[in-house]
Formats: structure tokens, C-alpha cells, sequence
């Protein structure tokens, strides 16, 4: 006969899933393996019933404008959509298209009626939803919010007694404008700490709905940046050498996206040359409020000089006075390349230089072309015509940036190396002399004591 070990054993553990486990004040736990066989068991608290509705009115003007608006067929193929069961987007987007009604409490609380519903099983009571402890939770931030409020009122009149004080009286010009820079801060802090638990705005802000002109926002996208993306970025730039190669130092404030056409380019992606040809796009993201002027440089490192057997420096592009502001992300560098085509007065063009496609030699190493996005002072314009002057074999990063008074606030980099295409690209540059280069390494002859080794094994 077979042994019946192994079923009693599963019998006793279904048991122990089942049986309910008293806690401490009495009341039976509730566990996960369990939520299923005691949710049938509990019963649903009777609802108050519904107000009665009020007679029609005689006034044509109180009638609702959705009894008589049409729904077209494409809507009406999307089913019956319940304000208490909608659990996703799109049915929450459809919802609101179609019927103009805002689905009732948090998705969790809509998924578990749903799953309910569909099980055919007894509706969890509406006291263990996740709802009412949602809407308690709420008042306790809208408690704490209207202190904030408060202190915000409060720092403000503080900040506009303190402007309308006088110097002498504050310690000097200095201390008063250090102690305004920290009353500022703080207020922009208390600003930050009034919405930052707010569930609404948690919610616009993953969804990707936010107004980057609130600081609340800004801030949010800033403390999510920083946690990984700023770290990748500035990993690379120090891994491949663009500090302290091109800048003796950086400090990224600005995210930064490189793409060419469709195709992102993630920091020290290699690009194909053919890719690489035409313009690539841009999207830099600020988190400081204020709309200043930036000025976008294309260098490559890497650029051999086999007569003195180093390596130098090589323009590819120089753009300035493009206007940027933590809502206003995109450098469209192909419409800029347009208008200035277009355009007759030089002083007017953004353009210094414009897009030199980068290649390679066959057989040397890969070059890493760094796009650096730098602030111009004071937001002040640069002089197209004499930027356009700025050679472009040899071109110094350092001395380039403290002649102008520019400082950077991002880069990112993208490598090229000899492809398939490559001859083709340098063809269409006006580089045919260069095509049928090939660099090869020096063989470095062994020392005469090595030498002397080799030959007795």
C-alpha cells in the first residue's frame, strides 16, 4: 500500500492556511494564502439607500446637456465602463471621454471590486478597502499643508519686512542680502514641503503630467534624476576622460538626451558613421527656474597626429545664444540650421559653425566626441560673426570657455570608429585624400636583454 505521508502533509498545510489565528485584541488575522476563503465569509454592511430624486422641473434651461449629447459608434463599441470597477489608464481616459465621470477611489480599491465581481464572491467589506484608510490619510496632509500654508504667510512677511528694513539696521548691504538668500531658500523649502505628500500631485508627476514651472515638479524630477540617471552620466564622462580632457571639472545640473533621428544614444554609445552624418537632436531638462541663453559645442578628442605621434582636438559644431528654461527642453539644431539658411542678417543666425560630419581613420581608435551644453553669463548674446572665426583643428575647450565667460552645465558623448560606410561619409566631406589611410601600430622592438632571452628558448 502506498504511504499517505505526503497527502497528510498537504492536508495539514491547507489547514494551517485556513484556520484563522487569533491576534492579540481578539480579532482573527487575515493572511495572504486566506484573504480568498474568509472574504466569502464576511458580509457586506447594508449601504444607506440613495436620496430620492427630485421631480422633473418645468425650466428647460436645468436640463443636463448629456441627455441630449450623441455618442459616436467607436465609443459605444468600448463596452460598459463603471466608475467603481475601471482599473487602468485607458479605461480611466475612456471613462472620462465618454461618460464625463471621475472614477471613485484609488485603482487598488477599483481592481478589488473588479476581481470581486468576476469571482462572483461576497464584496469585501467597504471598512478593509484601501479607500477609507486613503481618505483618512488625506485629511492628516490636508492638516499639515494648512500649517505650511501658514508658515509660508509667514516668511513672506518676513522677507518683505526685511527688504523694506534698512541696511545699517540689518548689519550691512552683505548680511542683509545673505540673510534675503536664506530666507528664500527656506520659503522655496516650505513651498516644496506643502505639496510634496499630496497624492494628486504624486500621481501627475508619474504620469509625466506635471508643470516643470512649479517647484514642486522641478523638484521631484530632479531628486529622481539624481538617483540614477545623473550617476550613469557622470560615470561615463569620468570613465572615458571627457573630464579632464576637454574641462578640469563639471558639475552636471542639467539632464541631457543625444539622439540621432530616432535612435537615442546612450553616453559613449558607438554610432554608425552613416547616422552621424546629419545634425543630432537634443534635449536638455533644467530644475532651476528662469529662462537663459546656452551655447551647444561638438569636440572631438581624439583626433591623431601622426607626425608628432599625439593626439589633438576637432570642432564639429558650434552653436549659441539658444533659449532654455525648465519647460522649453528641446535644441532643435536641424530647425536652427533651417532658419539660418533662411535668414539675411547675420546677427540674427545661431549658428557659428555649422555640423561637421565626424570620421575616423581605418585602423585607429575609436574617437569620442563630446557634446557639451554650456551657460552664457548673464544671459547675455555672443557675437555670431566672431565665433564663426574659432578655427576648428586645434580648437581648445578651456580657453574657448574663459574667453567667453561660458560655464557648462551638462555634456554627454557619443564614439565613432572606421565602418562600412565610413568612406563614404569622408567622400561627401571633401576628404578623398584621406579615404586610402590606414594607420597601423608601431612595432616596438623587444630590449637587447629580451632579445637575448628569446633566442636561447
Amino acid at each position: 500500500m502506498a504511504p499517505v505521508t505526503p497527502s497528510m502533509r498537504q492536508f495539514s498545510a491547507c489547514l494551517r492556511c485556513v484556520r484563522q489565528l487569533p491576534a492579540s485584541n481578539g480579532t482573527p488575522r487575515r493572511f495572504l494564502s486566506s484573504t480568498g476563503i474568509t472574504r466569502e465569509e464576511l458580509q457586506t454592511q447594508p449601504s444607506k439607500p440613495a436620496p430620492p430624486t427630485p421631480p422633473p422641473s418645468d425650466d428647460t434651461t436645468l436640463t443636463s446637456p448629456k441627455t441630449t449629447e450623441v455618442i459616436p459608434d467607436f465609443m459605444q463599441k468600448w463596452g460598459t465602463l463603471d466608475p467603481q470597477t475601471v482599473e487602468n489608464k485607458k479605461q480611466e481616459r475612456r471613462l472620462l471621454r465618454r461618460e464625463h465621470v471621475q472614477p471613485v477611489g484609488s485603482r487598488r480599491r477599483r481592481a478589488a471590486l473588479r476581481r470581486s465581481a468576476l469571482q462572483k464572491a461576497v464584496e469585501v467589506p467597504f471598512e478593509q478597502l484601501p479607500y477609507q484608510c486613503f481618505q483618512e490619510a488625506r485629511k492628516v496632509l490636508l492638516e499639515d499643508r494648512k500649517e505650511k500654508i501658514m508658515d509660508i504667510e509667514t516668511q513672506q512677511l518676513r522677507i518683505k519686512n526685511l527688504t523694506e528694513q534698512d541696511p545699517a539696521v540689518s548689519g550691512g548691504v552683505q548680511a542683509k542680502e545673505a540673510r534675503l538668500r536664506s530666507m528664500r531658500k527656506h520659503l522655496n523649502d516650505l513651498v516644496i514641503l506643502a505639496d510634496i505628500n499630496d497624492p494628486v500631485v504624486k500621481r501627475k508627476f508619474e504620469d509625466g503630467q506635471g508643470d516643470m514651472n512649479k517647484p514642486i515638479y522641478r523638484y521631484l524630477a530632479d531628486r529622481k534624476w539624481r538617483q540614477y540617471k545623473r550617476l550613469v552620466l557622470e560615470q561615463r564622462l569620468k570613465q572615458m576622460n571627457v573630464v579632464p580632457d576637454l574641462l578640469p571639472s563639471l558639475d552636471i545640473v542639467a539632464d541631457i538626451d543625444l539622439g540621432f533621428g530616432r535612435k537615442p544614444v546612450a553616453p559613449g554609445d558607438f554610432v554608425d558613421s552613416a547616422i552621424s552624418e546629419k545634425m543630432p537632436r537634443l534635449n536638455v531638462q533644467l530644475f532651476t527656474p528662469g529662462e537663459r541663453l546656452v551655447t551647444v559645442i561638438v569636440v572631438d578628442a581624439d583626433v591623431p597626429v601622426v607626425e608628432n605621434d599625439r593626439f589633438t582636438y576637432r570642432c564639429h559644431f558650434v552653436a549659441s545664444n539658444i533659449p532654455l528654461s525648465p519647460t522649453r527642453t528641446s535644441i532643435p539644431l536641424q530647425r536652427i540650421a533651417q532658419e539660418d539658411n533662411k535668414a539675411t542678417d547675420t546677427s540674427g543666425k545661431k549658428i557659428a559653425l555649422p555640423w561637421a560630419a565626424p570620421w575616423a581613420h581605418k585602423g585607429a581608435p575609436y574617437h569620442r566626441l563630446a557634446v557639451i551644453v554650456l551657460e552664457q553669463s548673464e544671459a547675455k548674446p555672443l557675437d555670431i560673426t566672431k565665433l564663426s572665426k574659432t578655427k576648428r583643428e586645434g580648437f581648445n575647450m578651456r580657453s574657448f570657455v574663459d574667453k567667453h565667460k561660458l560655464s557648462a552645465i551638462t555634456a554627454t558623448l557619443f564614439r565613432t570608429q572606421w565602418d562600412e560606410s565610413m568612406a563614404g561619409v569622408m567622400e561627401r566631406a571633401g576628404l578623398k585624400d584621406q579615404i586610402s589611410v590606414e594607420l597601423k601600430r608601431k612595432r616596438v622592438e623587444p630590449l637587447p636583454y629580451k632579445r637575448r632571452t628569446e633566442r636561447m628558448r
